[in-house]
């Protein structure tokens, strides 16, 4: 079965999504943190924070960085890089529609 070209930016919404899964990078992007430091922050178990960063990982959004035991989590340089690109492609197009929106409104104000 062939991927969907999209892949990566629906992964990435999908993750960002989930309050847990932002609320982990904002933690990550202090800097790297272990699965016992992330899940000390927040009211859920380790084994659902593992998940929260299994799926993060999947998206591309951070990344496993092993240093003999100890694999802690780190933001990805780039994750969001095909996130960002549709935002700003969207950013350049909604200016123009919501300048349309509001001279039709302008319009049509008087109008029952």
């Amino acid at each position: 079965m062939d991927e969907s070209p999209d892949l990566p930016l629906d992964l990435a919404f999908a993750a960002l999504a989930d309050p847990t899964r932002r609320a982990i990078l904002r933690q990550l992007s202090a800097g790297e943190a272990s699965v016992t430091d992330i899940a000390g922050r927040l009211p859920i178990s380790q084994p659902a924070v593992s998940r929260h960063l299994r799926l993060l990982e999947e998206a591309g959004l951070i990344e496993t960085a092993p240093r003999g035991q100890l694999r802690p989590r780190r933001l990805r340089a780039g994750g969001l890089s095909a996130a960002r690109t549709f935002l700003d492609e969207m950013a350049r197009y909604w200016p123009d529609r919501l300048d349309a929106l509001a001279a039709f409104l302008d319009e049509t104000k008087d109008q029952p």
